[in-house]
């Protein structure tokens, strides 16, 4: 399949949750989660090198309807409920439209 919709996202934890913050993001890749589905192609969870409460989030999705379909049901949105209490701030969300690369894990 292939990435037609993506976005990635900065999130800011409150002091010393970043490793909590994480471990909620992976998760997402657990069956039955957003992550998991196979409209999601890439789910990418990363941190900064010099802040560990900093966290980035790569997706990409086969489209934008199947991510906000999928973004919307109870699986996603218990995700989100936790995330949110972890937060020190808004997230930063950079949409973008995938045109080629690699990714290996």
């Amino acid at each position: 399949m292939t990435a037609n919709y993506g976005f990635n996202a900065t999130l800011t934890a409150k002091p010393r949750m970043g490793d909590r913050l994480v471990d909620v993001l992976m998760t997402g890749l657990n069956e039955g989660s957003p992550g998991a589905s196979e409209h999601c192609v890439v789910y990418l969870v990363s941190r900064s090198a010099s802040d560990p409460d900093t966290v980035h989030v790569t997706e990409g999705w086969t489209s934008e309807e199947d991510h906000h379909r999928i973004f919307a049901g109870e699986a996603a949105q218990a995700i989100v409920a936790q995330i949110d209490g972890l937060l020190a701030k808004e997230s930063e969300y950079t949409d973008y439209v995938p045109v080629r690369g690699k990714a290996t894990f």
